[in-house]
Order: structure tokens, then sequence, then C-alpha cells
């Protein structure tokens, strides 16, 4: 996803910024208003529904992100400690588990202190949230499908792999 910062020109709203990045990637957008927007990525695991909201007042750019995937009830408590322990392992970004949707959700915020960003910061963002969904996205469902314990569930995403089989 490296994009450089040539080919940009100067805007007043980051969200400008990233809606350029997503048609550079062919990713499907829908501008909702002039202060946010909605991408569909397709990752490896699922498509990932972001949405990117321009706060002036705060001059912050906030990213959610969120997976079609919904918790049951009764797996609700092990999904809280399996956030938990990886929110832990996390430089960027949390994850929160929205109970009344049952939903597992990514969030980010950038600051800018009155600075519209650059399509490099925009890009880091947004490479965030999707790479902690991708790293985590089996984890979720090894304990809502498979039944496992947050900590084990954790521990079998936590190896690299190299290459492909």
């Amino acid at each position: 996803m490296a994009s450089g910062e040539t080919g940009y020109e100067r805007v007043s709203n980051p969200i400008d910024l990233v809606e350029r990045l997503a048609a550079s990637h062919d990713w499907r957008c829908d501008r909702a208003s002039h202060d946010e927007l909605t991408l569909i990525v397709a990752g490896a695991w699922a498509d990932y529904h972001v949405s990117l909201n321009w706060r002036d007042d705060l001059q912050a750019l906030h990213l959610a992100c969120a997976f079609d995937f919904k918790v049951p009830s009764n797996r609700l408590n092990e999904m809280y400690r399996l956030v938990a322990q990886i929110n832990e392992q996390l430089w960027l970004g949390h994850f929160d588990l929205w109970t009344q949707e049952g939903l597992i959700m990514f969030r980010h915020a950038l600051l800018l202190n009155d600075t519209v960003g650059t399509p490099a910061q925009c890009e880091a963002m947004l490479r965030a949230a999707l790479e902690a969904c991708e790293r985590y996205y089996q984890a979720f469902q090894f304990v809502v499908w498979a039944g496992k314990e947050s900590r084990e569930a954790l521990v079998s995403t936590m190896f690299d792999t190299e290459g492909q089989a």
C-alpha cells in the first residue's frame, strides 16, 4: 500500500485524501457527507467496512473498521477477554466489542493539529487497521465458532507463517 506524496494537490479535509487513496486502490467508497467516508476493502479473511470521520473541532480523523461478524451472547465473556488480550498487543488503535450489535470493531484516531495530514499518514492509518483486523480475525473466529478460550485463540494467531501451502 505504498504511495508517495506526489500527485496530490493541497486539500482542506483529510477525507479528501482518503477518498483519493481509495480510488488509487480501486476500493468501493461512499462519501456520505463532507466529513464522512465509507470504504469496503477486501481482505484475506473478510470484507472490511471502514468508516472515516473528520472532526474539525478536535482536528481528528477517526477510523472505525468492522467486519461481518456477530458475537452470540453465550460467547460475550470470552470475547471480552480476547479483546482485552489483543489490545495489550497493539501499539496503535484498539478493538471494541459493541454488545448491543454483537459487533467487533477496530478503532483509531489521528490528531492532525491544524494540518490536513498527508497521504502517507492516511495510508498508514488504514494499513494499521487492516493489518490488525487480518491478524486477529481468526482468533475471533476460534472463540465464537470453535468454542476456544481466549488465550488459546490468541496464541494460535501469534505466530507468523512464511510462504504459502
